[in-house]
């Protein structure tokens, strides 16, 4: 896969910089965290009970929403 060059893409918004930005994980990314199965991580996000975003068929996650969802977890 070739790589296009970082000075030809458009800057992004103003409300938007790279340093505010989080990556999104996909369902293995995010579920290696966790140490479960993605499968269980889709069932979660199905129920709503962790916060994802799907796009089509996959799933996306932010690994601070993990965080707090895991924190809350933990103190309930």
């Amino acid at each position: 896969m070739k790589r296009k060059n970082v000075e030809s893409e458009p800057p992004l918004p103003a409300a938007v910089s790279e340093e505010e930005f989080e990556p999104l994980l996909d369902s293995e990314e995010a579920a290696a965290l966790l140490k479960i199965h993605p499968k269980t991580l889709q069932k979660l996000a199905r129920r709503g009970e962790v916060v994802a975003i799907q796009i089509g068929k996959l799933w996306r996650f932010r690994a601070s929403a993990l965080n707090q969802w895991l924190e809350g977890k933990m103190a309930g």
